[in-house]
């Protein structure tokens, strides 16, 4: 007997309805294109780059070449961020992403809702010297008001007060370590012990003080608190 072969059609949105299909489809491509840039988004727009920063130049200070290693200070690193930046993360999902997956916006609007609290937070840790440096590179007039200030010119002054920050922050980290080392250093040259590395020597007393004073729980806070936490 003959086989009776069975009709298979796909719908492309070409029929009643096919709008919708159509624009859901393209509402999954953006949501999946901000998805593949949120680690660039992460680094540049949040706190980040001040914590991380801070979290490797500790480590310098102690002399722990890859303790805690590159893993841990970046894992530390994202939850301290995610800890700051929960507030303004869940605002921009809540007035961009929420809507748009509820079919209620375009894909235009939630992108300029959502990105505006994290304007807001970048605004608020921006250096005005920062922000008249690329005003000034862009050769574009001052904005009548904040919000209309461009990206373009908000990120990278933003990304330059985070590194200065995180710099600032660094040089305080340093300064009880550096004690230790020259303490140790002259204690070894006055015994006439010149030939042992100071640094192994200081090492130890450097984590025990770290220890001591609880210095994750100080180094951790301060960072949270650097932004009104």
């Amino acid at each position: 007997m003959p086989a009776h072969a069975q009709d298979i059609s796909i719908n492309l949105g070409g029929g009643a309805g096919g709008g919708g299909v159509t624009e859901r489809a393209i509402q999954m491509i953006a949501l999946l294109t901000v998805l593949s840039i949120a680690p660039s988004i992460l680094i540049m727009m949040t706190s980040f780059t001040r914590i991380v920063v801070v979290l490797s130049l500790l480590r310098t200070a102690m002399g722990t070449a890859t303790a805690p290693p590159n893993s841990v200070i970046i894992a530390l690193a994202m939850f301290l961020t995610f800890f700051v930046m929960g507030p303004v993360l869940q605002k921009s999902y809540d007035e961009g992403i929420r809507p748009l997956v509820a079919n209620q916006i375009s894909v235009e609007d939630a992108l300029q809702r959502a990105s505006v609290p994290l304007r807001g937070f970048m605004q608020k840790n921006v250096r005005e010297k920062d922000l008249k440096l690329f005003l000034d590179l862009s050769g574009e007039p001052p904005p009548a008001t904040p919000d209309e200030l461009a990206l373009r010119i908000l990120v990278p002054a933003f990304m330059i007060s985070e590194l200065k920050r995180a710099f600032e922050i660094g040089f305080l980290l340093f300064l009880p370590f550096l004690i230790i080392d020259l303490v140790v250093a002259s204690v070894l040259m006055s015994m006439g012990m010149m030939m042992l590395p100071p640094a192994t020597i200081s090492l130890p007393f450097k984590l025990i003080f770290f220890v001591l004073v609880d210095g994750w729980s100080l180094v951790a806070g301060s960072l949270v608190q650097s932004y009104g936490g």
